[in-house]
């Protein structure tokens, strides 16, 4: 598979870095002063679900069309392939006993990496027909539900050759449970291109991207009830055309990290607006990091899980902070 781009960066001369806009005052205590964007990796073709791996000190990226998995390592910097043909892999999480889940868009499955590198198919149908193409996933850690997996189902890995192959869609789209007695839930079949999720710190709340509304993106929260059931569903943001929403991470504070891109629609002006759009619990847009690519995702990790790390369109990026990871 061919290189994609190598994109052009210069990390900024000055600090604080001018990159990290302050929408809010009580956005200005996440700021390090002397952090700023860094371009880790460059050359991917679309860049999504990364994860961190703490006690190996590397982060996992995907990029998608050209059907890979790379990584970038912490201590050295070096950065290549840790899996070709990956069945056009998309959304990544770790499992609660730290094993690799992934998302194929290309085998219409979710699967599990064990620790001798063996793949285990942990779904790739519901009521005997074909999941669509699975897209972000999460794994709970806390309480009774721990080693639950929940995922999002929309069609966007089979309407065409770019991220999997041209299908037809049995399935609506869905957000799916996974309960680690191996029984598969179809827990939310009524938004239109269910997108990136995420859990609230307790993880009583969950975040879901409804990609594919009219006329804008949002983000639906839900209460978190016993065996999955979820309640309570209130709209927490809607981009009002301004940006693409896309995969979403959590701090230990209940902010919202998100994939943010220009909306790109005639008479809309979110020109230069690329990056990561950060959402208090209550919905309100606190800051702003600005980057030359599309985020299409993200996770917190490093030494501290303070490090926020960017999958955006062709490269890698990172910044450092004053909030930490809620997982």
């Amino acid at each position: 598979m061919r290189q994609g781009p190598i994109i052009p960066y210069q990390a900024s001369p000055r600090s604080p870095d001018t990159r990290f806009e302050i929408l809010d005052p009580s956005f200005q205590k996440y700021r390090l002063y002397s952090g700023c964007v860094e371009q880790l990796a460059s050359g991917m073709w679309w860049a999504e679900g990364p994860v961190w791996f703490g006690d190996g000190r590397y982060l996992l990226v995907s990029d998608i069309p050209s059907n890979r998995i790379m990584r970038w390592d912490e201590a050295s910097s070096q950065w290549g392939v840790f899996r070709h043909n990956s069945n056009h892999a998309n959304g990544m999480a770790r499992d609660a006993q730290g094993r690799l889940l992934v998302c194929e868009h290309l085998t219409r499955r979710i699967t599990r990496t064990e620790y001798d590198g063996s793949i285990t198919v942990l779904a790739d149908q519901y009521q005997g027909k074909p999941l669509n193409s699975p897209n972000d996933i999460v794994c709970q850690m806390q309480g009774p539900d721990r080693g639950t997996v929940w995922f999002t189902d929309p069609p966007f890995g089979i309407s065409g050759n770019w991220e999997g192959a041209p299908a037809k869609a049995e399935q609506p789209d869905a957000v799916y449970r996974l309960g680690v007695d191996g029984t598969l839930q179809q827990v939310l079949t009524d938004l239109r291109g269910p997108n990136g999720l995420a859990f609230s710190p307790d993880e009583k709340v969950l975040y879901v991207v409804e990609s594919r509304a009219t006329p804008s993106r949002l983000i639906w929260a839900y209460d978190v009830g016993a065996n999955g059931e979820l309640s309570g569903r209130r709209l927490l943001v809607d981009a009002q055309g301004a940006g693409s929403l896309d995969g979403i991470a959590v701090d230990k504070d209940g902010n919202l990290w998100c994939g943010w891109g220009s909306d790109g629609r005639a008479g809309v002006a979110s020109e230069g607006l690329d990056g990561v759009r950060v959402f208090n619990p209550q919905g309100v847009a606190i800051g702003h990091i600005h980057l030359p690519e599309r985020c299409a995702n993200l996770c917190f990790g490093g030494d501290r899980h303070n490090t926020l790390y960017m999958a955006s369109t062709h490269s890698l990026y990172a910044i450092h902070l004053h909030a930490g990871g809620a997982v």
